[in-house]
């Protein structure tokens, strides 16, 4: 008896909204797989994660994405991976550079179109081009009340990081995928956008142009600077000829090295009276000889490396 009291005492407290918790893992998979058959018949945009790349037993390519739990198949042919196929380019070269162009993406964020489903087996195929073009026609062609697209010039819009490389960020716009250059990211030196920019994030962007014809036909350029500003200008100003300054090495192209100031500031270095070779991601003591004011730079040079990055 004492030992049944005791166990009756240490039970948790049973709150009303107990029977949430109760909601099983099998509840939820009947859920979601209503909801993408409501989708199904609907023709209604879903979203989810690009989470592998597979063969198929005659060797073609497949994309999987994961919609809460479940598995979506779509073929590489519905992906809208666009890369010149003609005479100069065979198929088994296509077949490796759309490989390398999803292995960049893994992880982001798609939309897609449910084309077919098995209710036996719960498999599922669908598309990202069927996706892609019904939001081009809703965000680029389609006028509102004024007679104006969703998506026009100098409009600050949200983009999907597709994919990241050094100097390059892929970005999704409504449909629309676009290359942003490291130029285009920041106003700052920037060695490597690998470490501002991640797959599967969302940042925004200021549309600079657009050329929307038919929905097959779209371009779209955009950058990320303008939209945070620049505050290299306004730090400019802290910045005085012969003072010295800790600061960052972001590159080196050429012989010449890009220094990030801890004050804020872009600066250019053409020598290091140091020693050793300077390298990127070098702490670096910096000595200003001269501001160009016309591209916002301070010039000058390193007198030392504070701490290699090795």
């Amino acid at each position: 008896m004492p030992n049944e009291q005791m166990k009756i005492t240490n039970a948790p407290i049973l709150t009303l909204d107990s029977d949430i918790e109760i909601e099983t893992a099998q509840l939820k998979a009947e859920l979601t797989w209503h909801e993408i058959q409501n989708a199904y018949r609907t023709r209604k945009i879903l979203t989810g994660m690009l989470g592998g790349i597979e063969k198929t037993e005659t060797g073609s390519l497949i994309t999987i994405v994961y919609y809460k739990d479940f598995r979506i198949v779509i073929p590489v042919t519905e992906m809208m991976i666009n890369l010149v196929q003609d005479a100069d380019h065979d198929y088994g070269e296509i077949s490796l550079r759309q490989n390398k162009v999803l292995n960049n993406m893994l992880g982001c964020e798609i939309d897609f179109i449910v084309k077919g489903l098995d209710s036996k087996t719960r498999s599922i195929v669908a598309s990202r081009k069927d996706a892609m073009l019904k939001k081009r026609q809703i965000f680029y062609l389609d006028k509102d009340a004024s007679d104006m697209p969703k998506i026009y010039e100098d409009r600050v819009v949200q983009a999907r990081v597709i994919a990241v490389a050094e100097k390059v960020v892929r970005a999704e716009i409504f449909g629309v995928e676009t290359s942003i250059l490291a130029r285009g990211l920041s106003f700052d030196w920037m060695g490597d956008a690998r470490e501002r920019f991640h797959v599967g994030e969302h940042i925004l962007v200021r549309i600079l142009d657009v050329q929307a014809e038919d929905p097959d036909h779209i371009s779209v350029k955009a950058d990320v600077k303008s939209v945070e500003g620049n505050t290299s200008k306004e730090n400019m100003k802290k910045c005085k000829v012969q003072g010295k300054y800790a600061g960052t090495v972001e590159d080196i192209h050429k012989g010449t090295v890009f220094v990030r100031l801890s004050i804020g500031v872009n600066a250019i270095a053409h020598s290091c009276y140091d020693n050793r070779t300077v390298g990127k991601k070098d702490n670096v003591s910096f000595v200003v000889t001269h501001i160009d004011e016309e591209r916002n730079v301070a010039v000058g040079i390193i007198t030392r490396i504070i701490k290699q990055n090795i």
